[in-house]
């Protein structure tokens, strides 16, 4: 089995895949395996997967209790009961650096397994399996090929599918050293009409923090992007102030991260390739779910393997078993009232308890719940529909 791409979702497959006895490899165009970006949520549905695959998660990052959502002006919208959420849904809610998450993943990954400075430049379905190629002239065979290879996917262009769109928004975000702001096990979420801000604790003095802003393909870079950021958000809380005096350009050059949205392909491959992770389905970071979905994608192309299916026939039931409950959550992350002061306003009128009940379902019904069970038994019947 190949697969093109070595970030979260690559090497979550490859863990996996290699679990259940599949020979693997993974290809990388860069000159190592790292990560981008801060930290990640890993809601229930993403834990439950990653102890599925034997991922040692103990002590990365930190687990949340409490997230406090409030406007700029300090009136409270929600407060999302995390502790609760994570009873109902029998997981642990951690936000956990991008980087620390990679490398449990890559814990006891077999020598030998990723080849790195491998850009793919085709992919081709033969007689017996599939091929791919690479810029230097070298090719690869397998029996199928997985393109974990992101939003400029060059797996998911094989098939010419439509590209991903804006949404109008942009992320600027980071990690930041503040440990009295950090010991903590509660998040922070403002929002306002014209941009959004959120900081969650990420262990080890680590603080993770984003600030949304209005973003078109015109942009232009600021010449000071840390003044630009001030000018939106300073006022908006004390902690929000001493973030915001800690930061300076450096912390921003990596930024910002546009959010985009993928039209959910109705085929997630043809033959013997298929997608996975935001090569399938970028979507915002509104609900931080888009980790969590890349590791749904490989509880589900297991699930498919371990059937008596032939390989195209598995890989067209697993786009088909993901297709409706991923497009549910991308259109969700997508919609304007994720950004919207005044449409969120009324939040707060709701009874206490009423979010997290709601996003305690919304979770579950977009997860594959009995599917994961099972998993997480390791119980894998046999579906032969």
């Amino acid at each position: 089995m190949l697969i093109v791409g070595a970030g979260v979702g690559g090497i979550s497959a490859a863990r996996g895949l290699l679990r259940d006895g599949h020979d693997v490899t993974v290809f990388e165009r860069a000159s190592a395996v790292r990560a981008s970006g801060g930290a990640v949520t890993i809601w229930p549905n993403g834990a439950k997967v990653l102890s599925q695959l034997g991922v040692d998660m103990a002590g990365a990052g930190q687990v949340l209790s409490l997230v406090h959502v409030s406007t700029a002006t300090g009136r409270r919208v929600a407060a999302i009961d995390v502790t609760a959420l994570n009873a109902e849904l029998g997981a642990p809610t951690r936000m956990v650096p991008r980087r620390v998450l990679l490398e449990r993943l890559m814990d006891d990954l077999p020598l030998g397994r990723i080849r790195c400075d491998a850009r793919a430049v085709a992919v081709t379905n033969t007689p017996d399996g599939v091929r791919v190629d690479f810029a230097d002239g070298t090719s690869a065979e397998g029996d199928l090929l997985i393109g974990a290879d992101g939003r400029h996917s060059m797996v998911r262009a094989a098939f010419n599918t439509q590209d991903a769109v804006p949404t109008g928004w942009c992320s600027w975000q980071g990690l930041v050293e503040l440990p009295d702001l950090a010991d903590s096990d509660v998040a922070v979420i403002i929002i306002d009409k014209g941009g959004n801000l959120g900081l969650s604790p990420a262990g080890n003095g680590s603080l993770q923090w984003w600030f949304d802003l209005p973003w078109s393909p015109g942009f232009v870079r600021p010449d000071s992007p840390i003044d630009t950021i001030r000018s939106h958000f300073t006022g908006w809380s004390q902690p929000v102030d001493r973030v915001l005096a800690a930061l300076t350009n450096d912390d921003l050059s990596m930024s910002p991260f546009p959010h985009f949205r993928h039209p959910i392909p109705r085929e997630w491959g043809q033959g013997r390739f298929t997608l996975l992770g935001d090569a399938a389905h970028t979507m915002p970071p509104t609900l931080a779910q888009g980790t969590n979905q890349a590791l749904l994608d490989t509880m589900v192309l297991r699930r498919a393997l371990a059937s008596p299916r032939t390989v195209p026939e598995a890989l067209r039931w697993y786009g088909k078993t993901r297709r409706r409950k991923v497009a549910a959550v991308s259109w969700v992350t997508s919609r304007q009232i994720s950004h919207g002061e005044s449409a969120m306003k009324p939040a707060g009128l709701l009874p206490p308890g009423f979010v997290t009940r709601v996003l305690t379902s919304f979770l579950r019904a977009v997860s594959h719940s009995r599917m994961s069970a099972e998993a997480t038994g390791k119980l894998w019947p046999i579906d032969t529909r």
